[in-house]
């Protein structure tokens, strides 16, 4: 199964992005996997938060627009959102002193491992550093 991170949903839904096309592509190739793709419920918030910013790079997106997309991504794409199962705290905490994370990467372990507990063995995104969880691979569909 595939993980899509926070920087594949707003490049696709950033069309002046250089990155738009790539991550439009990459997200109906996870789309289309036999095994399932998803979206950790971090990430929808985190894509809200970049793209309904008021300073946000070119002009804000609207709530609708922002709702709309993941939307179309959740219902249309049929991509699960998977949301932190219970005692979900202590296994991030475990974790985050394990490999001893500091500072915002925490977040990304958050979403490593919220995606790993839903069953992925990929992670896609456009961050070549991000913290990783055992068992999950980063791969970045644009390049």
């Amino acid at each position: 199964m595939i993980a899509i991170d926070t920087n594949l949903l707003i490049y696709a839904h950033r069309s002046h992005t250089p990155e738009h096309a790539a991550a439009l592509k990459a997200i109906e190739r996870a789309a289309a996997d036999p095994l399932g793709w998803g979206i950790p419920f971090p990430c929808i918030a985190e894509f809200w938060g970049v793209v309904t910013h008021p300073r946000a790079a070119g002009r804000p997106s609207t709530p609708k627009e922002a709702a709309g997309f993941l939307r179309a991504l959740i219902r249309g794409g049929a991509a699960a959102v998977w949301e932190p199962q219970p005692g979900f705290h202590s296994r991030l905490l475990l974790a985050a002193e394990q490999v001893g994370v500091s500072g915002a990467r925490v977040f990304d372990l958050q979403i490593a491992l919220i995606a790993s507990e839903a069953g992925a063995e990929q992670i896609w995104s456009h961050d070549r550093k991000f913290l990783l969880v055992p068992g999950l691979v980063l791969h970045d569909p644009i390049g």
